[in-house]
């Protein structure tokens, strides 16, 4: 995988954070906005992945964040945060129905922060954006682009670009600018 200096830098922050969150986790394991962070750090490191390891990054997350919510319901940034890593997992599924499945719960995560935090733009326009993500899914898996970015095709030079295809894939949504 080849990184720009932004995205090398990007890489290393979060991953101070995740690191960051897990020894403040093992201080205060009731702290849920470190359990926000350490989600969220997560969701951005999912993005260096490959599709795998971002599966399994994103479980974390969604993890972290499900049990910051049960710490504290109303907490609009970890559902928002819930509902971008919803987003990015509908993404690496081929399959359009488990892909829906994964958008509607984003959807009910963004309905949610957006009930917590009544106006919120960033929820408003996720929730927006959300409800055009099954198509932009279909769009993407029916112009041969899902291969590419669930990691068809050997190394060479398509493998930087199917890592550029998919961090496009991630953006498109995910960004918890909490850090």
């Amino acid at each position: 995988m080849e990184f720009s200096t932004a995205d090398f830098e990007r890489l290393l922050m979060f991953e101070h954070a995740r690191k960051a969150s897990e020894a403040q986790y093992l201080n205060d394991p009731l702290d849920s906005e470190n359990l926000v962070k350490w989600g969220g750090a997560l969701l951005e490191l999912s993005q260096f992945q490959n599709i795998p390891d971002a599966k399994v990054m994103l479980n974390d997350a969604i993890s972290k964040l499900e049990e910051a919510l049960t710490l504290n319901p109303g907490k609009h940034q970890a559902l928002w945060c819930l509902g971008n890593a919803y987003t990015s997992h509908a993404f690496l599924v081929p399959d359009v129905d488990e892909a829906r499945g994964h958008f509607d719960k984003a959807a009910e995560y963004f309905q949610r922060a957006e009930n917590e935090d009544p106006g919120n733009e960033v929820y408003l326009k996720s929730l927006e954006v959300t409800t055009k993500a099954p198509e932009l899914h279909m769009e993407i898996h029916k112009h041969g682009m899902g291969q590419q970015i669930l990691g068809g095709g050997g190394g060479g030079p398509s493998a930087s670009a199917n890592v550029s295809v998919s961090y496009h894939v991630f953006c498109w949504l995910v960004c918890c600018p909490m850090f």
